[in-house]
């Protein structure tokens, strides 16, 4: 009788007012917002805590971005003045310390989550109606349902795929490869090409067409390919790669490329000890439910939502990366605050705007952008509507140093007040100079407010207040 009791307990369902499937940035912030706005809130997630951006992206990313930033410092010291002989570095040192802030960060979640009392279920959820979900066999019912699941790196489908590792694996990297091949032309391609080339590796990035980040503003993109050729990555364009061998008995590999377009020629990639498959990212969906649900998806698995992050069936929604809109951690962490505010504080008009959003890609330079690129601008306004203002020059870091890199910066305008719709910038520092132009472009500045703006110097911000 006390079996049957303690299996009737746990068949009945527990009610709460939110409940968010995926702890990552976007549900973790939109759970505890709507519990500080007195929700009955909680999170059901089966992995770590923090999701992708916390435990293998943006976090452990820029750590080995300053790890890879110090290796570049280093090469610079005797130009001023510092005697550095015998420089060793030690991946295990850094990937020891790294993981263990990582954990620190997760207690620090799992504090939070306690703070604002957010239940946290652990286990895979699936929906078994439009207003529940199970976990583990435990059903639970909630008036609001938000999907935060994120995404996943997409997995190569070629022979010896399984040879690959993706950026997830990245991190568990026990030492510095030798000699890299990374698969893909995006940013997070780019990043881990950038870092491992600055800490020693030899690195190829394989790119199906004719140069990396074909996405962003064309001066970017043009200026990051000079750098990498400059820094020693070798970019082959116009290529695709056909599989991947494992090399004799040891552990190297080979990497056949095929041409992409009829601008690529065949060739073989030998004595490979990592392959980094970068090839973007999917929807993390599986088991999820949906179907049963109702929940409707586009073709590539993202869940269709509105402008207010409503999903096809009223009461779920979806944001962040899952919903497919600017795969970006504070995207989702702003917009998940702004639902939470929406539902239980009684805001029926509150959404994110997803314009004029700033980001920076940790590349070496560092690329920071925010609003239109050029072309874009040409194609929303028309060429004759469009002014753009461009700078090129090094930065006053290298005036010693016999290791240069270029800044180039360009602001795009609409005629005829010169509304700046467009901030791009690449060269040293760039990540950080951002954050107050995005605020400015976001209040509509015009050119004229850009220059009336005494400039800072030296620095190298200033050179997009003193423009002409």
């Amino acid at each position: 009788n006390f079996m049957q009791l303690g299996r009737l307990a746990m068949a009945a369902a527990r009610s709460f007012d939110f409940l968010v499937v995926g702890g990552g940035s976007g549900g973790l912030a939109s759970a505890r917002r709507a519990a500080q706005l007195g929700a009955k809130a909680a999170i059901i997630e089966h992995g770590r805590i923090g999701g992708t951006c916390v435990n293998v992206g943006c976090v452990p990313k820029k750590v080995m971005y300053y790890t890879a930033v110090h290796a570049e410092f280093i090469h610079d010291h005797p130009d001023y003045g510092f005697s550095v002989s015998d420089v060793q570095f030690n991946w295990p040192t850094i990937k020891k310390a790294r993981d263990e802030y990582i954990k620190r960060l997760n207690g620090i979640y799992f504090n939070n989550l306690d703070k604002d009392k957010v239940e946290f279920i652990k286990g895979h959820a699936s929906f078994s109606s439009p207003k529940e979900v199970k976990v583990e066999g435990q059903t639970y019912t909630a008036k609001h349902i938000l999907i935060a699941s994120g995404t996943k790196p997409t997995l190569p489908n070629i022979p010896g795929g399984e040879h690959c590792i993706t950026s997830d694996g990245f991190f568990e990297l026990e030492d510095l490869p030798k000699k890299v091949v990374v698969i893909g032309s995006g940013y997070i391609a780019v990043e881990l090409a950038g870092i491992l080339n600055a800490l020693g590796s030899k690195v190829s990035v394989v790119a199906r067409y004719h140069k990396v980040l074909r996405s962003f503003d064309e001066m970017l993109s043009d200026g990051l390919m000079e750098e990498m050729a400059s820094a020693g990555v070798e970019v082959v364009k116009f290529s695709k790669v056909k599989e991947i061998t494992k090399e004799g008995s040891g552990s190297t590999m080979g990497v056949s490329l095929v041409p992409n377009t009829d601008e690529g020629k065949p060739q073989v990639i030998q004595g490979v000890d990592c392959v980094l498959w970068a090839v973007g990212r999917e929807a993390n969906a599986d088991g999820l439910g949906l179907g049963v649900a109702g929940v409707k998806c586009d073709k590539r698995g993202f869940i269709c939502v509105d402008e207010y992050q409503n999903a096809s069936v009223q009461g779920i929604y979806a944001l962040g990366d899952i919903a497919g809109n600017k795969l970006l951690t504070p995207v989702a962490i702003a917009a998940g605050r702004k639902l939470a505010h929406r539902l239980f504080e009684n805001k029926p008009d509150l959404k994110l705007d997803y314009s004029n959003i700033p980001t920076v890609v940790f590349s070496h330079p560092p690329i920071a952008t925010v609003g239109l690129a050029e072309a874009e601008a040409v194609a929303q306004y028309g060429a004759d509507k469009v002014k753009t203002y461009r700078s090129t020059f090094t930065a006053l870091y290298h005036a010693v140093t016999s290791r240069k890199t270029k800044t180039h910066m360009k602001l795009v305008t609409i005629l005829p007040d010169e509304k700046v719709v467009g901030l791009h910038t690449i060269g040293l520092g760039s990540d950080e100079l951002l954050q107050g132009f995005g605020v400015a472009i976001k209040m509509g500045a015009t050119k004229a407010d850009f220059d009336s703006c005494v400039a800072i110097h030296p620095t190298s911000s200033e050179e997009l207040v003193t423009l002409r």
